[in-house]
């Protein structure tokens, strides 16, 4: 098995303003365990307690529902409740780390894990689905997530992850670091020896016109995040960290974020940008 999951809280750095939604923490039930539960959770992450009434409902966007087992988030769009949680042990994301094929997966491929998987730092974590990938694949992977509701959720399946009865989803949970900060601030802050090989970069897509009200998650997602308008930025912050690349996540049609690729890795669907960082170039004489 891998080494035992770490949480990281903030301390210092920017403060994380991109959430314009209106949350707040839901027991699902009127136990004292539940009760205490999501009180606890609402005043780490300083949001308010909802009574369940439906006035009280509807001042809010979504509903951090503290269930028995496991966190969901909850919404109503035209009076269809829907929600998101994050589950590795069953779904589509279990179904997609079944299926992996190591190496041969194009993520892999992207951030050069061949033989000896390289340590990653997943600047964007959001969900986790690829964080948790890259740990199956066993590379040690630092998750930052600068939206404290998402790195609820994603500790939250981490967390029923790494008590799974699978041992594969047991050591990729272990593999796993988790930090609530800006990822700028987390990369500046590393110390030579803390640098990773790869940074991964997966910025919030721009928004379409198109774009199905069924894609709930990317939607809830855009609403607590909002756009990632400093994508740009955190390139060229993880451009100066990262000992062998920086890999960023596209759409297959969409314009490079910045200018300077040496590589890609095209799917059906996305795209994976290869970036050689700063030193690097610097360790080659350009």
């Amino acid at each position: 098995m891998g080494r035992h999951r770490r949480e990281v809280s903030p301390n210092g750095g920017r403060v994380f303003e991109a959430c314009k939604a209106r949350v707040a923490v839901l027991p699902d039930g009127d136990s004292e365990e539940l009760v205490s539960k999501a009180a606890s959770l609402a005043q780490t992450l300083s949001l308010p307690v909802c009574d369940g009434g439906s006035t009280n409902a509807e001042q809010h966007d979504f509903l951090l529902l503290v269930k028995e087992r496991r966190l969901e988030l909850v919404e109503d769009v035209d009076g269809k409740r829907g929600s998101i949680l994050v589950d590795f042990c069953r779904g589509a994301m279990a179904y997609r780390l079944h299926t992996a094929r190591g190496s041969r997966q194009l993520l892999a491929r992207a951030i050069g894990a061949r033989g000896a998987c390289p340590t990653v730092v997943d600047a964007t974590a959001g969900l986790g689905r690829d964080t948790f990938l890259l740990a199956h694949l066993g590379c040690s992977v630092t998750a930052v997530e600068r939206s404290p509701v998402l790195a609820e959720l994603l500790r939250d399946g981490l967390a029923r992850a790494a008590a799974a009865t699978d041992a594969d989803t047991r050591s990729a949970a272990g593999r796993i670091t988790l930090v609530v900060a800006d990822a700028r601030d987390t990369l500046q802050k590393m110390s030579d020896a803390e640098r990773p090989d790869v940074v991964y970069i997966d910025p919030m897509y721009p928004p379409r016109k198109k774009l199905a009200l069924g894609k709930k998650e990317l939607r809830i997602c855009r609403s607590l995040v909002g756009d990632d308008p400093d994508a740009d930025q955190l390139l060229n912050v993880a451009l100066g960290v990262a000992h062998g690349r920086v890999v960023v996540k596209r759409q297959r049609h969409a314009p490079p974020l910045a200018p300077g690729r040496v590589g890609g890795h095209l799917g059906r669907t996305v795209r994976y940008d290869v970036y050689r960082p700063f030193t690097k170039s610097r360790e080659m004489g350009k």
